[in-house]
């Protein structure tokens, strides 16, 4: 087998399943069917999997193109252990509420300690600062 350079070397992935986890954090999975020079997929039976914890959801998205740019990570899904997960699947309605508050935990524990900061007479990080501070 010979050695690839760059996004070429993608193309020994083409037909195989993938997981792709992009930028805003959410994670694909689908089958690899055509890549370009810039790294961008198209993903054929594409599912979005939301992890909260020990529970995850699948949202199917079907054909999905993904710009190069926003990939983090990608890795081939190996099919024989793709059963033996530790997880609990559970309905897509379940997984998007415990998404909701787990996001909002991460708001109200960020409040407390931009509000901390704050009586200490410490700035917080800009991108900390919630829109309730502006």
């Amino acid at each position: 087998m010979n050695y690839l350079p760059g996004t070429a070397s993608l193309i020994q992935e083409i037909d195989k399943k993938l997981l792709v986890v992009l930028r805003d954090g959410r994670t694909l999975i689908g089958y690899l069917r055509s890549i370009d020079q810039f790294a961008n997929l198209v993903l054929q039976y594409t599912i979005e999997r939301i992890h909260v914890g020990k529970k995850y959801g699948d949202i199917p998205r079907g054909v999905f193109v993904v710009r190069g740019e926003n990939v983090v990570l990608l890795g081939e899904i190996d099919i024989e252990n793709e059963d033996k997960k530790e997880l609990q699947q559970v309905t897509i309605d379940e997984i998007l509420e415990a998404q909701r508050e787990e996001q909002q935990a991460k708001q109200e524990e960020e409040k407390a300690k931009n509000k901390a900061l704050r009586e200490r007479g410490l700035q917080p990080h800009i991108d900390n600062v919630t829109e309730e501070f502006m």
